[in-house]
């Protein structure tokens, strides 16, 4: 038994709950816009952008403390996790823009906005399958 392993049993279910919670806000965001409720969906939207970002730095931190700390190398999970990083480059800036710009107190809440938003939630629901599939149960193994 790996010394580790209870650190990454608590943040993979850590993640699990705020990849949740990131759906479920962004949902909420979606709802509040529909509804020509534009305060309501900037408030959530804020939300949104701290919650995401907070979750993005501590899977990049912590993902690279496993690895470096582990007693011994695990090349496989070491090139998991590069995978894992590689295949996000795209959608991760994207996601960020799309926060920063539409999460600001002067951004217009648009169609456009919609649009955004609804590929960005379609793209975040594959990533979160993806990543809690693959890398989340080679972590827990």
């Amino acid at each position: 038994m790996s010394f580790f392993l209870p650190k990454k049993k608590k943040l993979i279910g850590q993640w699990t709950k705020e990849h949740k919670e990131i759906l479920e806000l962004a949902q909420k965001v979606r709802e509040e816009y529909k509804k020509n409720k534009f305060y309501s969906s900037k408030q959530r939207l804020k939300e949104l952008r701290t919650l995401t970002l907070e979750h993005l730095m501590s899977e990049d931190n912590e993902l690279h403390k496993i690895i470096q700390e582990s007693e011994e190398p695990d090349l496989e999970l070491e090139e998991l996790v590069n995978e894992f990083n590689e295949s996000f480059q795209e959608t991760k800036p994207t996601l960020i823009h799309f926060l920063k710009e539409y999460a600001n107190d002067d951004a217009v809440l648009d169609d456009e906005f919609l649009k955004k938003l609804n590929k960005l939630i379609v793209a975040f629901t594959k990533r979160v399958v993806y990543e809690e599939k693959t890398l989340y149960s080679q972590l827990g193994s």
